[in-house]
């Protein structure tokens, strides 16, 4: 007799797959799992180090430099001297996120930063796309960097020897060039300190911290004494909408405290330090942006700024008529500029370890070398992509696409935040968000509201940039996810 119900387990089986990857998209990594895998890696383990001065140093490391000495030249063109809203725009938008920050990085302290805090609240494939957009802000952020260290580097050279580096080697195709060779050359500078090792590269990074905010603070000395009221006016020539515009690209300049998150498997106590750190270092570094932005557009007709790199040596010359200050503030920003790429390219190796540990990326990335204590391997293909990346593309479009991916990730940990304290009430936590949910809420919709303010063509990048990310999650990460494993069991 036929069997009439055959086709019933055809129809179970596809249901059954549906289900199943269902399940898989939305599967969670639990908290005491991601602490407890906290530093191991493959072949050997991430070495506890950092104290809360070190983390404090590696946030205004990665956070304090491009932003004012650099991208500066590019937003005030858009903003006028309101820049200086511009700045505390950003900044505030800046603070909700690092509060939301700072009560995650306490209640879980692991590399992976907010693609961690995603994973373990909101499922695998939000984690996914958040990792993917923090690979953006992280590779795209040290390319950008590095492109702003060339313009100083050759101010430095021209003023102490005599000699620059000719524009076909000194900036990428687009800027008047063909190959940024100084870009390529402190990306490699930096990889080479971080496979020393975490502590050393911390105490060179805490070296070049305390140079550039003596730079900054000797720029505002020499430049305050050029300040022309006329300057200021109009304040706000191109609208609140300028103000937005430069606020969202600015908002790149805001990363430093996302790089001290990454340190969580490599700080002593990271779940005291590591909020401390992200606030005073956010509060320090938004007082020197305000400050400097305010004595620039002071000493300097906002007009002039346009197509400038670097708009703060060009105003010490101004200002003093002698090339000696602006000599000795293009050496504070060559420094200054490489703890960025320094700092910033340690972040990006991080998230990468733990996305390699999930089995989202290659295990090469979650390798560690026994000796140093550091992924090499990671930071070896991580500084060779950045290097290229660097000497190849404009520093405008490089910034943009940086903001983007950041306030996107931001948008997420601040959504975490209120996922975490709705379904895991009793876990300990050495710092909370004030007012949970509504700061939370307000940090996420301010982060909405600044991607708003990007341009069309930063929007096209974004989202071809996320197509790619969804492509290799389904086609690689959702299989060899640790997860999927049957060992790894998901959060229910």
């Amino acid at each position: 007799m036929p069997d009439h119900g055959a086709p019933t387990p055809v129809l179970d089986s596809r249901t059954s797959r549906r289900q199943g990857l269902r399940a898989g998209l939305t599967r969670r990594k639990p908290v005491e799992r991601l602490i407890a895998e906290g530093g191991r890696g493959t072949g050997g383990t991430l070495k506890r180090s950092l104290g809360m001065w070190q983390l404090t140093m590696i946030s205004i490391g990665a956070t304090l430099g491009t932003g004012i000495f650099v991208v500066l030249g590019e937003s005030v063109p858009d903003a006028g001297p309101a820049v200086v809203v511009s700045f505390v725009l950003a900044g505030v938008t800046a603070l909700f996120s690092a509060l939301s920050y700072a009560e995650l990085a306490g209640t879980i302290p692991v590399s992976g930063s907010s693609y961690s805090y995603t994973y373990a609240t909101m499922g695998e494939l939000v984690a996914w796309v958040c990792g993917w957009c923090l690979i953006l802000e992280y590779g795209v952020s040290v390319a950008a960097v590095a492109v702003g260290w060339g313009q100083y580097l050759n101010e430095l050279l021209d003023g102490t020897i005599g000699v620059t580096i000719p524009q076909a080697l000194a900036a990428p195709p687009g800027d008047g060039g063909t190959f940024n060779l100084p870009a390529l050359l402190v990306v490699l500078l930096a990889m080479g300190f971080l496979l020393g090792g975490a502590k050393e590269s911390a105490r060179v990074n805490t070296v070049m911290v305390v140079v550039k905010i003596a730079a900054l603070l000797l720029f505002c000395g020499v430049a305050y004494t050029g300040i022309r009221a006329g300057n200021y006016a109009p304040f706000m020539p191109m609208g609140m909408a300028g103000v937005s515009a430069a606020g969202a690209t600015l908002f790149f300049s805001y990363i430093g405290f996302d790089a001290a998150s990454t340190a969580g498997e490599e700080a002593k106590n990271p779940q005291r330090d590591l909020p401390r750190a992200i606030m005073l270092s956010l509060v320090i570094v938004t007082a020197l942006y305000c400050l400097v932005a305010a004595v620039a557009v002071g000493a300097l007709p906002w007009q002039q700024f346009s197509g400038s790199q670097a708009a703060l040596a060009g105003i010490m010359k101004d200002v003093t008529g002698q090339s000696f200050w602006a000599v000795l503030l293009a050496a504070g920003a060559v420094i200054a500029i490489a703890s960025v790429v320094l700092t910033v390219l340690y972040g990006q190796t991080r998230i990468l370890f733990a996305m390699s540990r999930d089995g989202l990326m290659p295990k090469v990335f979650s390798t560690v070398h026994p000796r140093t204590g550091t992924p090499r391997a990671n930071t070896v293909i991580v500084s060779l992509f950045c290097g290229g990346l660097a000497a190849a593309v404009p520093l405008g479009q490089l910034a943009d696409a940086t903001s983007i991916g950041t306030l996107f990730a931001f948008a997420l940990v601040n959504i975490a935040v209120i996922v975490l304290r709705r379904t895991r009430p009793e876990m300990p936590r050495t710092f909370r968000v004030p007012l949970s949910p509504l700061f939370p809420a307000i940090g996420f919709v301010m982060c909405v509201w600044m991607m708003k303010s990007l341009d069309t063509v930063t929007w096209v990048v974004f989202g071809g940039w996320m197509a790619v990310g969804l492509v290799v999650y389904f086609t690689y990460g959702i299989r060899r996810s640790q997860l999927a494993q049957p060992t790894g069991a998901a959060a229910e």
